[in-house]
């Protein structure tokens, strides 16, 4: 009886230990699969908001072009393996050096808040975290309301000029817009959301100026844009002129975050095609319409949800790629 009893025990142990063992493993996988969560940093690097924002507004006050910048950067992350900060790696091949990532400004900013985050708290705060939070920063700077930003992501190993194919084009028909979003888990609402974002910012002349002389070999403008607005455009773009003056994507608006994009698409004031195509094509002139007139903080809302949605596309957290040392290079 003596002995039975022992095994008795022995067996309830082993079970008990058992069970422990693979709770204890299963809440270790699922911190490792965990998204990202507001507060993440709290424990670990309180200041980071408020670091990043510093750096955000200082190189704003000294150029309010890198407000654009930096919420461009964001999107063209995101839209490439994920928000990884694998934008911002250095190389012959890398991302930034790929054509549509040619002409994009504020990586300077990320690397300042970046250079005081590891002083204050190194090896915590990815750069892909960074990256968010100075996308969010960059809005409030120009006039948008703030964001709750999910943090926890961490930085990517991978950066090929190649995998850039996946970027939204300046003229991109809207089915191929579409898709390219909902490849990202995006739907057709959050596109023209997200596009609104060119309500600060500019493009090159190159990336449009095909549409006011000799779209589709008419030898005409694109039929598209308003007829008041041409000779404006033209002006600013003449044939054969520098491809590389810039355009603002919200005429009127070019530093201020607001609505009046969508007003400008209805007018036939889009500037490049892709945008202009989205008050064209009814599968997204809907939701340009819910964004027009008094519907400004209605705008401002959605752009921030959008932006936390997007933020969260393919990310790598737990045990997935690292926390870079520098933003520029993998450790």
């Amino acid at each position: 009886m003596e002995v039975s009893s022992l095994n008795k025990t022995l067996i309830v142990l082993v079970l008990l230990l058992a069970t422990f063992t693979t709770l204890s493993l299963g809440q270790r996988t699922q911190r490792s699969r965990q998204g990202t969560r507001v507060g993440f940093y709290r424990a670990t690097c309180p200041r980071v908001e408020s670091i990043v924002q510093s750096a955000v507004r200082s190189a704003f006050q000294a150029n309010p072009t890198v407000a654009p910048g930096l919420l461009r950067m964001f999107f063209h992350d995101c839209f490439v393996n994920g928000c990884d900060a694998s934008i911002l790696i250095d190389g012959p091949s890398t991302e930034k050096t790929a054509p549509p990532n040619s002409l994009l400004r504020g990586f300077e900013v990320i690397d300042a808040a970046k250079s005081q985050l590891e002083t204050t708290c190194p090896g915590v705060v990815s750069c892909a975290d960074i990256l968010a939070l100075a996308a969010r920063d960059s809005v409030v700077q120009t006039g948008g309301r703030s964001w709750q930003v999910p943090l926890g992501r961490r930085d990517g190993l991978v950066s090929q000029a190649s995998d850039t194919a996946t970027l939204p084009a300046f003229n991109d028909p809207i089915s191929v817009q579409i898709r390219k979003f909902a490849d990202k888990g995006l739907n057709a609402q959050d596109l023209v959301t997200l596009v609104g974002g060119h309500t600060i910012g500019t493009a090159a002349c190159a990336l449009f100026s095909y549409r006011l002389y000799n779209f589709n070999n008419t030898n005409g403008p694109d039929p598209e844009i308003n007829q008041a607005f041409l000779p404006q455009l033209r002006a600013l773009c003449p044939n054969g002129g520098d491809g590389l003056r810039r355009v603002a994507l919200d005429t009127g608006s070019v530093g201020s975050f607001g609505n009046s994009f969508y007003e400008n698409l209805r007018n036939g004031r889009g500037v490049t095609e892709s945008d202009a195509k989205l008050w064209s094509d009814r599968r997204t002139q809907r939701f340009v319409q819910g964004f027009l007139g008094n519907r400004g903080s209605r705008f401002n809302s959605e752009f921030g949800r959008a932006m936390v949605k997007m933020g969260n596309t393919e990310v790598k957290t737990g045990s997935q790629g690292e926390i870079r040392r520098i933003c520029t290079a993998t450790n």
